[in-house]
């Protein structure tokens, strides 16, 4: 059977189709573009998006396994339920869902309170489910890679509470884990979720303090400005997901991303392998530049 993976042309996306054709997976994604869609041969394309119901039926025909990630944006909840209900149409009936962590806690910030209705739905509707949970994504980072290096700075508000940064690399790897998990499985497994974390909790001097280390040059962090975040980020987005982006970084400073006791633990187990840190993330952008 077929495991169907929306978002697949982003970066986790594209960690979970490597990793499922990796582990000999029928894979279908769902593309706007279909020429981005330079995936291993094998990788069936269906032009489409979430919200074309046309083109979604086409892409459940004959998939029995869902892995559904949509992107910020003010319809993300909208989406995200067209989807449910086309699936459950077509009689698809399991679902690995790539949440957020704290869904249930940053309720005041849009993206956040859209993917806990999302868990909601999931739920009320019966699926046979794994929702992912993932902390801050360190590729994030990716995008002030030039101020780093460029300016001596470390400019994302991450606050004094501490983010447990994940890797999208572990991410992938565990999504497409938990998917094949479901679709061989003979029969329901319980709803389970998961949070992802990585191994640190790091603050923004954390962060900096590592920059430093492996630049071999001070990297400040010059303070918990969301105001200026927000700014930054309108050059390049819509004003309302900056300023959503600016309210989940003001949650940042109050509460923080911490993992649970056994959470490092247990993705540790399901790995089979430590979990990639922050350190070797910076590490690897600094031997590149």
């Amino acid at each position: 059977m077929t495991i169907l993976v929306t978002g697949a042309t982003g970066t986790i996306g594209r960690q979970v189709v490597e990793q499922l054709t990796k582990r000999g997976a029928d894979v279908r994604v769902l593309v706007r573009d279909p020429a981005k869609a330079n995936f291993r041969a094998g990788v069936s394309v269906v032009q489409g998006d979430l919200p074309d119901i046309d083109s979604l039926r086409e892409a459940f025909a004959g998939v029995s396994t869902l892995f559904l990630l949509n992107a910020v944006a003010p319809d993300e909840f909208t989406q995200a339920l067209i989807v449910l209900n086309v699936a459950r149409e077509e009689h698809v009936e399991r679902i690995v869902y790539l949440s957020v962590i704290h869904s249930d806690l940053y309720l005041n910030v849009p993206h956040f309170a859209g993917k806990f209705g999302v868990e909601r739905m999931i739920e009320q509707m019966g699926f046979n489910a794994t929702i992912l949970r993932p902390a801050y994504f360190m590729n994030n980072d990716l995008t002030i890679k030039d101020v780093v290096l460029g300016y001596g700075v470390c400019p994302m508000p991450i606050g004094s509470k501490g983010l447990a940064m994940i890797d999208a690399r572990d991410i992938g790897e565990i999504a497409a884990i938990e998917l094949i998990r479901r679709e061989q499985a003979a029969g329901p497994l319980a709803l389970d979720r998961i949070n992802l974390v990585g191994p640190d909790t790091l603050t923004g001097a954390d962060a900096a303090a590592i920059w430093s280390e492996v630049l071999g040059r001070t990297i400040a962090y010059p303070g918990d400005d969301t105001a200026g975040f927000e700014q930054n980020l309108r050059w390049f987005t819509p004003s309302s997901t900056a300023y959503d982006m600016r309210l989940m970084a003001e949650r940042f400073l109050t509460d923080g991303m911490l993992p649970e006791d056994d959470d490092v633990a247990r993705l540790t187990a399901l790995l089979g392998r430590p979990l990639r840190s922050y350190r070797d993330f910076a590490a690897e952008i600094a031997t590149s530049a």
